[in-house]
């Protein structure tokens, strides 16, 4: 069994949880109201200007134009193709996208953009794609899983969320469970294991990012 493949087995019970929890099955219904879907894009839209910086800092820490071109590709999906997934969910919460930007983040989202930027100033790039992979991975299988299982038509409320997260047909991400493949054979077992700890520490914070939207978390204080 290959290191991904085995990252993945290691993550089956985050990843099912995950696809349980309330949010994803609100979005699974169409029936999330407009306050969660609010809350989610505003710390969502947060959190993806810290992934791009991670895959920045992969950059600049890349040896190869092979690399650089893996990350420079996922930055610029970021930027100009994944907002229109927030752009759905605004138009259901009947809000304009633009003005949920530039929001602090909660508790959950925050410890989630520390951990992903740590990753990304401290360590390897090995470490920068264990960290930022879980994101497309956990939304892939989500994704993926809602096509089957409730095969939405353009009736459904969610139905360009689900078809963008379930229909990617790009080959990014099998692209970069490859690239840590090579770069796990290549380490020591210690670097290994600081790999798996960070892939399935992010797993189980995309779970949390779900649940802070659900549960409309704040600062207690």
């Amino acid at each position: 069994m290959s290191f991904s493949e085995q990252l993945k087995q290691d993550a089956q019970e985050i990843l099912e949880v995950t696809y349980q929890h309330p949010f994803v099955q609100g979005i699974a219904r169409g029936d999330l109201c407009a306050e969660q879907l609010i809350h989610y894009v505003k710390q969502d839209h947060a959190y993806l200007n810290a992934m791009i910086q991670a895959r920045g800092m992969a950059i600049a820490k890349s040896d190869n134009r092979e690399d650089m071109e893996m990350f420079h590709k996922s930055i610029a999906y970021v930027l100009y193709d994944e907002g229109r997934a927030h752009e759905n969910l605004c138009r259901v919460a009947g809000v304009d996208y633009a003005d949920l930007q530039g929001f602090p983040l909660t508790p959950s989202a925050h410890h989630y953009v520390s951990h992903m930027l740590a990753a990304a100033a401290t360590g390897t790039v090995a470490d920068i794609i264990a960290a930022t992979l879980p994101c497309p991975w956990v939304y892939d299988e989500i994704g993926r899983r809602l096509v089957r299982e409730i095969n939405p038509d353009p009736s459904h409320p969610f139905y360009d969320w689900i078809m963008i997260y379930g229909n990617d047909t790009s080959g990014a991400i099998d692209r970069y469970f490859a690239r840590l493949d090579q770069l796990a054979a290549e380490t020591s077992e210690a670097a290994r294991e600081r790999m798996r700890d960070l892939f399935l520490t992010s797993c189980k914070m995309e779970y949390n990012f779900f649940d802070m939207a659900y549960r409309l978390e704040e600062w207690p204080v």
